[in-house]
């Protein structure tokens, strides 16, 4: 099994897109991840990214969320199934990561939303991201739907259920392992206990969390290979401020965010190397 690496745009949306796909490949990656509808770069053609993801022989990932603001859900869940079917054609992505729905909404609500996201989106997948503010934002709340639906597959960032239950969640390691056998893609952010990002997950003070991030990430990657998958995709995706707490850091926030994810892709690099197939 092969683990593809995708740098996040989110945080480098002022470069051009040329010059951050240099980068990109230059570092490494097989990929980006990217939120068309949150670019607000010089470029919002959407067709001449394609056509420079293509020229750079890089993969994509989309995240997505319906942004505006729908107060009566019949109307959101139109927005979403609109933007869906529009993202997944866009050139060929891998995946589409959707923050769904939100906190408050009833289980009628999240019901609908699983509907509407496992209808079929040209052929691509689409993962439920765990995520604060939309429906999955807790483990407590994501387990009982895992039950229920076998084949809703997560895009998982456990960092904000580490944040939410202000916990590692040692006490919910049943609602852990369903979520495990559920993620198609694993975003490497390092939370705490008390917030979605440490300050840099190489410092020792962040030893614990960084461990308990990677047991996670561990048993994905061994759920994925056992289970024949081909690859598994990884976005390390630290975020810019606010998320990046800047206090006394020597570069700028762009060098810093793209510092600590080219940090935390070479550490799971070296961690995942036996998984590579030879012929990967």
């Amino acid at each position: 099994m092969r683990i593809k690496f995708f740098a996040p745009r989110w945080g480098a949306e002022h470069i051009d897109w040329e010059t951050f796909l240099h980068a990109v490949k230059d570092a490494g990656y097989d990929g980006i991840e990217w939120f068309p509808f949150a670019d607000n770069s010089s470029s919002s053609d959407h067709g001449a990214v394609i056509h420079l993801l293509e020229k750079f022989e890089l993969d994509f990932g989309i995240v997505m969320a319906v942004i505006q603001h729908y107060p009566d859900v019949d109307e959101y869940l139109a927005e979403l199934e609109k933007q869906l079917h529009y993202l997944s054609r866009l050139g060929q992505p891998l995946f589409i990561t959707a923050q769904t729905g939100r906190e408050y909404f009833t289980l009628t609500d999240i019901e609908k939303t699983l509907a509407v996201c496992r209808k079929d989106y040209n052929g691509v997948p689409v993962y439920q991201e765990t995520h604060r503010n939309k429906w999955a934002y807790a483990a407590h709340i994501t387990g009982p739907l895992l039950d229920k639906h076998p084949d809703l597959a997560l895009a998982l960032d456990i960092s904000h259920w580490f944040c939410v239950s202000e916990s590692y969640l040692h006490d919910q390691q049943d609602t852990v392992s369903k979520a495990v056998q559920h993620a198609r893609h694993i975003h490497a952010r390092v939370g705490h206990t008390q917030g979605p990002q440490v300050y840099d997950p190489a410092l020792p003070e962040y030893a614990e969390a960084l461990e308990e991030h990677v047991k996670v990430w561990d048993r994905i990657v061994a759920a994925r290979a056992s289970a024949g998958a081909g690859y598994l995709t990884v976005t390390p995706e630290f975020g810019p401020p606010p998320y990046m707490v800047f206090a006394n850091r020597l570069g700028s926030p762009q060098e810093e965010q793209w510092r600590l994810n080219l940090w935390m892709k070479t550490f799971l690099e070296k961690r995942f190397s036996h998984f590579e197939s030879p012929n990967s």
